[in-house]
């Protein structure tokens, strides 16, 4: 009887350990959890920042006011928001810097973009409507 009670206190303990035994993690995933690009603008030092996340695949949607004109802008220079062409027109030139940042991706593809402007106009005339949220 002893014997029994012994094995049957060893089965539990060993269950019980089984049990508690914490859950193998799932593989790391090589894709970005991201789908899209996540849009930021912010003020010198920090003093201020706003974000929008635009998707353009399969369809333009997210935060982005006008989604629609700023997939068809990223979609014209393949993503590259270097390329974007520049509106015309003159800024004023009192400084007042702030930087924007694209991350994520754009039809699949890796963006990863980040620019300081002498000011908000600058920014404007530089990415059209990407930025304009």
């Amino acid at each position: 009887m002893r014997r029994r009670l012994t094995v049957s206190a060893a089965l539990a303990a060993t269950a019980l350990c089984l049990a508690a035994a914490p859950a193998r993690p799932a593989p790391v995933s090589e894709e970005p959890d991201l789908h899209g690009v996540f849009l930021t603008v912010a003020g010198a030092d920090g003093t201020w920042s706003r974000g929008v996340l635009l998707e353009c695949d399969p369809v333009p949607r997210g935060d982005h006011a006008r989604a629609r004109e700023a997939c068809a802008a990223l979609d014209a220079v393949d993503g590259d928001l270097d390329a974007l062409p520049e509106a015309p027109g003159a800024c004023p030139t009192d400084y007042d810097p702030v930087t924007a940042t694209a991350e994520g991706t754009h039809r699949g593809e890796p963006v990863a973009w980040e620019r300081t402007f002498t000011n908000a106009c600058v920014l404007s005339r530089a990415t059209g409507t990407v930025f304009a949220y």
